[in-house]
């Protein structure tokens, strides 16, 4: 909040570094405008889960990031690629395993309070299994698990983007997560287990 208001109280108080830091008030402005449409996006997004279907839907697919999907990945590649696939599932796997330990460090970290504590009138639902937002640990986990199955079948890439945008919608639909939070997950998901990926996969 020192970030929003020091600037305005600045201007309230007529203070001469008032002028020299108007690139801050613009700033402070810009980030109020920001976390406005963040909010106001998960409200839309939310409204899509209000049918029983849409609810329903919402529900599924996030617990299913809970873990379910990755061992629902497992089964598929090992089905399609046979004694080939473990590599790609093992590299997955450590990834997934990784990216887990992660997130949590970075959540505390950053400390971004979920939508549904900006707007109460959010419909929650799902309980949340820790009490930060950014970044989403659900888009972040299942990038990375799939950026190695990518890399070794780009085919699938299209496949890959609609999952990802699927638990994308989960988590806003849910009122868990703001954009920022599913596309910091996306980014940060993929831009760690890229290396990581085409390193080992070269080398295995």
């Amino acid at each position: 909040m020192e970030f929003f208001l020091k600037p305005l109280a600045m201007l309230e108080r007529r203070v001469p570094q008032a002028v020299i830091n108007r690139d801050d008030l613009f700033t402070a402005i810009w980030a109020k405008r920001f976390l406005a449409a963040d909010l106001a996006a998960v409200r839309i997004v939310s409204r899509s889960a209000r049918s029983t279907i849409g609810r329903a839907l919402a529900i599924m697919i996030s617990k299913l990031g809970n873990g379910w999907i990755y061992l629902i990945l497992g089964a598929i590649t090992f089905q399609c690629a046979g004694r080939e696939g473990l590599p790609i599932i093992a590299l997955a796997g450590l990834n997934a395993a990784l990216l887990h330990c992660l997130f949590p460090h970075i959540k505390r970290y950053i400390g971004r309070q979920r939508p549904f504590h900006a707007d109460p009138q959010l419909p929650v639902l799902l309980k949340v299994l820790d009490e930060h937002s950014f970044p989403s640990g659900h888009t972040m986990t299942l990038s990375g698990v799939l950026v190695p199955i990518v890399i070794a079948w780009p085919s699938i890439a299209g496949s890959a983007v609609a999952l990802i945008l699927s638990m994308a919608w989960s988590r806003m639909a849910t009122a868990h997560h703001y954009p920022s939070d599913v596309l910091g997950g996306v980014a940060l998901g993929i831009v760690l287990a890229y290396p990581l990926s085409t390193y080992l996969l070269a080398i295995w």
